[in-house]
């Protein structure tokens, strides 16, 4: 059997979070526990993965994860400031070093005004870093959601080698 990109992904992200001694949480939409579940099926993932809240719903994504309404209701719930805000609740809420998020639209038809395969990924990280894209998809429900799982999973992994090697140039001297 072959590792899939975003299995091996996640299982790096994982590796890096252990050897560090940090955690990550979700806060997914369209992806509805993709994201979770990738993560879990690496083993060892206990270590570092701290849970998730699929939060599909507007008010979920309010109420649960603290996005602010105002936002919430000017936007829609498919924009990068939410997809940020997402990912800086699950933080907060599931107690994790780092916080990811995906929102957007997988279809069948567009939502808020977004055409099917807007997809917005979020990191939130340590002291209040954070990284959001926007992606635009094309393919079945099914390869947008996968895609997005990919995209987020990417984004993470980016920061924390990106924090690795701030760390080091740290610790280093600079240069």
């Amino acid at each position: 059997m072959t590792t899939s990109g975003a299995d091996a992904t996640a299982a790096r992200i994982l590796a890096l979070l252990t050897e560090r001694g940090e955690t990550v949480a979700a806060a997914e939409s369209l992806t509805g526990g993709l994201v979770a579940a990738e993560l879990t099926g690496v083993p060892g993932a206990s270590a570092s993965f701290r849970g998730s809240v699929t939060a599909y719903a507007t008010d979920v994504k309010r109420d649960v994860l603290g996005v602010d309404g105002t936002l919430l209701a000017q936007r829609g719930a498919v924009d990068s400031a939410v997809a940020a805000q997402m990912a800086a609740g699950a933080r907060t809420v599931l107690g994790a070093d780092w916080g990811i998020a995906t929102t957007g639209v997988a279809g069948p038809g567009p939502q808020d005004g977004n055409p099917v395969g807007t997809v917005h990924v979020a990191v939130a990280g340590l002291n209040g870093t954070g990284k959001t894209a926007v992606l635009r998809l094309n393919g079945t429900r099914a390869e947008i959601r996968r895609e997005s799982v990919r995209s987020v999973l990417a984004l993470l992994l980016g920061e924390l080698l990106e924090t690795a090697r701030a760390k080091d140039t740290e610790q280093n001297g600079g240069n």
